[in-house]
């Protein structure tokens, strides 16, 4: 497990969802007072309080680091396609002994 300061970012600046999602792949990101578009559906930009690329660590270590921030959003930055999954699928007949 990396130490907080690991992924602390020194000085906290806006930054569009483009470069964070460039700098932070396959990671869990915190995000401070995130931009949203009109519907709310899709993150502009926001300032990164935290990543790693794991999640358990995000939020606990991320949570103070949250505090004064009006609103935080989190999400999983997935760039590595997932693996897919397949089944084996024997066929055979049975046929009765002769």
């Amino acid at each position: 497990m990396k130490s907080i300061e690991d992924s602390v970012i020194a000085l906290p600046e806006r930054r569009s969802i483009e470069d964070i999602k460039k700098s932070y792949p396959d990671e869990w990101i915190l995000l401070g007072n995130p931009e949203k578009n009109e519907r709310e559906m899709e993150i502009l930009s926001g300032i990164v309080l935290y990543h790693s690329p794991d999640k358990r660590e995000v939020a606990y270590l991320g949570r103070p680091l949250a505090e004064g921030y009006d609103r935080v959003t989190w999400f999983f930055n997935r760039v590595t396609p997932r693996p897919k999954r397949s089944a084996i699928v024997s066929i055979y007949s049975i046929r009765p002994p002769k």
